[in-house]
């Protein structure tokens, strides 16, 4: 028996990593599709970079979408690229447009044309709910999304809906919300915190600068809820599930975890930067996934201190093996 095709976008990206593994465990053959780039970097996916089979292509480029999809076939299609950071959506308001919002587009629409019996998942993302109309936050609460790319990811999230309503194409969003993990980039707070932490432990820093303290996310394991995302394309019809922890923690609370983790007063190091202030901010984020646990099954296995103990103990290994420090 042939084995089920996986293609996904944003493969070297955390996400992308982790549904690879999990796509490559349940016997499926993975094409992941990277950009031709100046610096590529396929550190997240180096363990299994062999196992994988790499394909250029470009959210910007409809052509190479439709060739890649025509060529390999795929029963699965993961979109998870995207320009992701949402300050550099502030700094840079019209890439996300491109990327996040229209990108999702060139996608559904390279499925349509080549074989719209292709399952399709788009990442979602709770920045659509921005400034929340509910506590917790639903599949049905309204969105009013706080920068460019919660803007952005709307529409994407619309897009799919309108392609699954109009062409039966079993389309599925993951409202995800924070998903955190070692394989995080350091410009997220999570593993800036997480690594500032081991580095001032290390004494190669004294302090560490952020925005909003009293920010509050909802923060989960990255490897939990991308199975979210598989489970979602295994269902008898096509949905939109919210997939968090249902607990949300203060970015005050996260340094507390982190530095006495490492045996360290927080408060001691951490210092308020006006320039880490977003111009607009969103409120209390925090998911409410009764349909996920009941229609897929789904709950996280990983809890927010577990979580962080493990950024930091991978953070505190990198820094010893970079600075030689054994």
């Amino acid at each position: 028996m042939a084995k089920k095709k996986a293609l996904i976008t944003g493969v070297t990206g955390q996400d992308g990593s982790y549904l690879a593994e999990v796509l490559l465990q349940q016997g499926y053959e993975v094409i992941g599709m990277v950009r031709r780039t100046s610096t590529v970097n396929f550190q997240r996916i180096r363990h299994i970079q062999d196992k994988l089979i790499l394909a250029q292509g470009d959210l910007l480029d409809q052509s190479s979408l439709v060739d890649i999809i025509r060529e390999h076939r795929p029963q699965e299609v993961y979109n998870l690229a995207a320009q992701s950071f949402v300050p550099t959506s502030w700094k840079q308001p019209v890439l996300p447009g491109e990327f996040t919002a229209l990108g999702v587009t060139r996608v559904l629409e390279a499925i349509r044309m080549v074989d719209p019996t292709m399952r399709f998942y788009q990442a979602s993302s709770s920045e659509i709910f921005g400034k929340v109309r509910e506590v917790p936050q639903t599949e049905k609460t309204p969105f009013y999304p706080r920068s460019p790319y919660g803007v952005a990811k709307v529409y994407g999230h619309w897009i799919t809906v309108n392609y699954r309503e109009s062409y039966d194409i079993f389309a599925c969003s993951g409202i995800l919300f924070n998903h955190e993990s070692p394989r995080r980039g350091l410009e997220f707070v999570t593993r800036k915190v997480t690594h500032s932490a081991a580095k001032i432990k290390l004494g190669l820093a004294k302090e560490l600068h952020l925005g909003n303290l009293d920010a509050q996310r909802d923060w989960g394991f990255a490897g939990d809820y991308v199975k979210a995302m598989w489970l979602m394309l295994q269902q008898d019809r096509p949905d939109d599930y919210v997939i968090a922890t249902g607990k949300t923690h203060s970015v005050r609370q996260l340094c507390r975890e982190a530095f006495s983790h490492l045996g360290l007063n927080w408060q001691d190091h951490v210092v308020v930067d006006p320039a880490f202030i977003r111009p607009a901010d969103v409120d209390q984020l925090v998911g409410d996934t009764s349909k996920a646990r009941q229609v897929l099954g789904w709950k996280p296995a990983v809890e927010f201190s577990e979580l962080i103990a493990m950024m930091v103990e991978s953070d505190l290994a990198l820094l010893r093996k970079e600075n030689g420090l054994f």
